[in-house]
């Protein structure tokens, strides 16, 4: 199948070849020439503009755009409004906010192109790994899509079934689904995003506390100078509390214990507020995730060892780098 992706940036990149590795062709544009050049060497068709990208698809087109979240996003999408036909497919595949989503699809709708979000969790390791994606739109253009997000998707792998899900969509156990119409797939996304926040918090506040009990002001008979490598990886193989972010956690640990090379300026990309606005309208207690979202604007202002965990896991998970 052939896809068209604009923004060539980590996830974009890895999409395309990730993609192109399994069968299907891609046409590619990035405002970056370099970008754009990488993947022609790869064997993507590259273009110098949105004119000649579009024009290099065939139809009905499909058109994947993996830009920042917010004006850059729409702009283009606005600009491609105007290039697209009747019978075309839109995606945007970035962190987009659902209300954007929606407006978008409005837009779209008289010009008889079809808008689909897909909110797409990965990172730098999805190439390898595959993405996990929530996807919104109308259900014919998301199974027209289908041989795309099959292929981009991690597949059922070695995970044990889920008992009692017999006669539910398979898709979900090869790790994509269809949430629901236009924004519905960012909308879960954010949700995701808000809980990893979460999670991640918790982590990085659990190696804090390790690490701390082995400072002089503890009682000489409770001070542990714990091995917090070695605790990451033991958690990691048979306890509650594994997971891929601990995975990650391990890895970060196990190059520099004392992770030297962050501050603990710990940025947030927008999914979090979204999510405690969400929680907000729904009259949903989110303490959590509020709290979490809220260390990383202190974070801002003094920095912990817990922040140093925050900061090693992003940048372990999406290549994340903190300003300077």
């Amino acid at each position: 199948m052939q896809l068209g992706m604009i923004g060539l940036g980590r996830m974009g990149g890895n999409i395309v070849r990730r993609l192109m590795k399994n069968g299907h062709s891609c046409v590619v544009y990035d405002r970056s020439a370099d970008a754009v050049s990488a993947l022609t060497k790869e064997g993507a068709t590259g273009s110098a503009g949105l004119a000649e990208f579009v024009g290099k698809l065939s139809a009905p087109k499909v058109v994947w755009v993996m830009l920042p979240a917010g004006k850059i996003t729409d702009d283009t999408i606005v600009e491609l409004s105007n290039m697209l036909s009747r019978g075309d497919i839109l995606i945007d595949g970035g962190n987009s906010n659902y209300h954007d989503d929606i407006a978008h699809a409005e837009l779209l709708q008289p010009k008889g192109i079809t808008f689909v979000d897909v909110g797409t969790s990965g990172g730098v390791w999805g190439l390898e790994r595959g993405y996990c994606m929530m996807i919104g739109g109308e259900k014919a253009a998301v199974d027209h899509l289908d041989p795309i997000f099959k292929t981009l998707a991690p597949g059922a792998g070695d995970i044990d079934k889920t008992p009692g899900r017999q006669g539910r969509d398979p898709r979900v156990e090869n790790g994509y689904i269809h949430a629901g119409p236009a924004g519905a797939g960012h909308f879960a996304k954010m949700v995701h995003n808000g809980m990893e926040y979460g999670i991640m918090q918790a982590y990085a506040e659990g190696f804090d506390i390790l690490k701390n009990c082995s400072q002089e002001s503890i009682p000489a008979n409770r001070r542990y100078n714990l091995n917090l490598a070695d605790l990451a990886e033991v958690w990691r193989r048979g306890s509650v509390i594994a997971s891929w972010l601990l995975d990650l956690t391990a890895i970060a640990l196990a190059e520099d214990e004392s992770l030297s090379e962050f501050s603990g300026f710990v940025q947030d990309s927008g999914e979090g507020r979204w999510t405690i606005e969400a929680a907000i309208e729904e009259a949903v207690p989110a303490d959590v995730l509020t709290a979490a979202l809220y260390t990383r604007f202190r974070s801002r202002q003094e920095h912990t060892y817990a922040e140093k965990i925050l900061s090693a896991m992003r940048k372990q998970f999406g290549g994340h780098q903190e300003p300077h």
